[in-house]
């Protein structure tokens, strides 16, 4: 269709008040009548709320398909001077539906109708509460194996550096402080009593024979 006749169709489209309003559901066949008396061509276009105008198709006055739209055959049909919309979808065909006739110079309008999509009811989902459960992990401790055989003959080399090292360090501090001991005796015994620790002198033996004469 010329770009003129689609400006002007918008135009007069918009001044025209909304004769019907309907609320379809999805899927749902629609039908459309023209109110009008028919003239040498009738013009079929909508308004979309989510676009511009689009042109749908001509029709002659015999009832005939002039020129038809691009998608026209995807999602329309017309027959007994109806048009039908196949299957309604709330987002691509929601918006205002009207027809024109041409006869000589003179153009008419007939009612606009709305389409507006059915409001789907919301579905409410319930949430299951979340338990936030903490897990403590507690340590494991290996308890000490043990030999229940018990071999009295042969002690167990684990055990034998524990015990001989400390009997080992005791026998030994006892033997130093035992030598210090008789170390500290003597030396106090020989401050006590020096005479003993005195040494003779020596007597010649030629004297001595002369003491033992006169004895």
């Amino acid at each position: 269709m010329d770009q003129k006749w689609i400006q002007i169709l918008v135009i007069l489209a918009c001044c025209q008040e909304i004769s019907s309003e309907s609320i379809i559901e999805n899927g749902a066949e629609v039908t459309f009548q023209c109110s009008l008396q028919p003239g040498s061509l009738i013009v079929w276009f909508r308004v979309l709320e989510k676009s511009s105008m689009e042109f749908l198709v001509s029709v002659s006055n015999a009832g005939l398909v002039k020129v038809p739209s691009p998608s026209f055959t995807q999602s329309f049909s017309y027959s007994n001077n109806q048009l039908k919309l196949k299957s309604f979808d709330k987002e691509r065909d929601s918006g205002i539906y009207n027809c024109a006739t041409l006869k000589g110079n003179e153009m008419k309008f007939g009612k606009v109708t709305r389409l507006v999509g059915k409001k789907e009811p919301i579905k409410q989902t319930t949430v299951a509460p979340q338990l936030n459960v903490t897990v403590k992990t507690l340590p494991v401790t290996t308890p000490c194996a043990c030999n229940d055989k018990k071999e009295p003959s042969s002690p167990s080399l684990d055990c034998a550096p524990l015990i001989l090292g400390p009997l080992a360090g005791g026998c030994g501090l006892l033997l130093l402080l035992l030598v210090v001991t008789i170390l500290y005796c003597n030396k106090i015994r020989t401050r006590r009593c020096p005479h003993h620790y005195k040494r003779k002198a020596r007597v010649a033996p030629e004297k001595q024979m002369m003491t033992n004469r006169h004895v």
